[in-house]
């Protein structure tokens, strides 16, 4: 069999001609004035693309600095915390302390100052016994001298009396 050729099936070279020319004045006007801005449109849509990144990773790295400085600032925070409450511990314990020294202090001051109060008047009523028994004693001698007892017994009798009538402030 012979290969026939159908003249159907062959394009015509003047159209394919005319195709081939009206294809490369659309590619020519098409370059020219729609594929340069929508080139330009897509590169600058790129380039925001990028720059959005950009800024997003270092909107990232700022937050991630933010957050590792606010920890260290809650860390600072709860170690000043832990120091003001330790120092109003300490101030608290020392307040108290002083407080119980002055009262303790103070104790002292008043237990010595009645202690003395005591010893004071035990020496005036000592004192005061010293001088009623000698006012005592001259007195019964005075009176024993005034009467001149002859007898012992009766002179002891009358001591006994004259020591049973006096009384004691």
């Amino acid at each position: 069999m012979l290969l026939e050729i159908n003249p159907l099936v062959l394009p015509d070279i003047g159209l394919v001609f005319w195709n081939t020319i009206a294809f490369l004045v659309l590619l020519i006007v098409l370059g020219k004035f729609a594929w340069k801005p929508m080139l330009k449109a897509i590169n600058e849509r790129e380039s925001g693309i990028s720059e959005a990144l950009l800024k997003a990773d270092k909107m990232k790295a700022e937050i991630t600095a933010m957050q590792n400085e606010n920890e260290v600032l809650l860390a600072k925070a709860r170690e000043e915390r832990a120091i003001i409450i330790k120092e109003a511990k300490e101030a608290s314990e020392k307040m108290v302390n002083e407080a119980k020294e002055k009262a303790k202090s103070e104790y002292d001051r008043i237990l010595a100052d009645a202690q003395m109060a005591i010893h004071q008047q035990k020496n005036a009523a000592i004192t005061d016994v010293k001088n009623q028994v000698g006012a005592l004693v001259i007195d019964v001698a005075e009176k024993v001298l005034r009467k001149e007892l002859s007898n012992k017994a009766e002179q002891e009798a009358y001591i006994k009396q004259l020591a049973d009538g006096v009384k004691l402030n």
